[in-house]
């Protein structure tokens, strides 16, 4: 259907992650990649919702000046939020077994921001899951850090993968934002665009 509405326009997915690739494909919305670095850096005075927007609508800068008329760029942002305080991604094992450990037994929130980039408007939208993992034991934390190596995943887990599968007891709000694309706001959103 979107592929329809989309025909006359070029969507430019700023993103590197395979599962965001994915959805785009599961959509059915053709799409181009181009990313490009940015120092992922925001004020520290955001919370919640307002790192992610900020981070979204940073990693569109390096675009803005040469948008054509008929581009829709798409770039985002997810952020694991747990006791008031952004988690991103590990750089070590060692990181990423705290950070599951800080995790354990409780409630965190994902947080994804999509950041919509045309040649003369910007909108972005945000989405929110409340996450619960059991009492996560030091074996099962070590098993999946050393197996699956999270490095590339905010927070040090990927839900869709064994420490989800065990370890998740309770999920509020979209399963796809936590895996990192709230895909029923994509959608609209560009619904709207066509």
């Amino acid at each position: 259907m979107l592929k329809e509405l989309l025909k006359n326009k070029e969507i430019i997915l700023a993103s590197g992650s395979p599962r965001r690739h994915q959805f785009f494909k599961d959509l059915d919305i053709p799409f181009k990649t181009d990313v490009r670095p940015v120092k992922e850096v925001c004020p520290d005075y955001l919370k919640k919702e307002e790192i992610t927007d900020f981070l979204a609508q940073l990693k569109a800068e390096a675009f803005q000046q040469e948008l054509k008329q008929d581009q829709i760029l798409i770039t985002s942002d997810t952020i694991v939020y747990n006791e008031e305080k952004a988690m991103g991604k590990p750089g070590t094992a060692a990181e990423a077994k705290e950070m599951l450990k800080s995790l354990s037994g409780k409630t965190h929130s994902v947080f994804t921001s999509v950041c919509f980039t045309t040649h003369n408007r910007q909108s972005t939208v945000n989405c929110e899951t409340k996450v619960t993992f059991k009492d996560l034991t030091n074996g099962e934390i070590n098993y999946y850090v050393e197996n699956f190596k999270p490095f590339d995943k905010a927070g040090g887990y990927a839900i869709q993968e064994w420490i989800g599968l065990i370890g998740i007891t309770n999920i509020e709000g979209s399963y796809f934002n936590v895996v990192g694309l709230p895909t029923h706001l994509v959608y609209n959103e560009l619904i709207d665009l066509s």
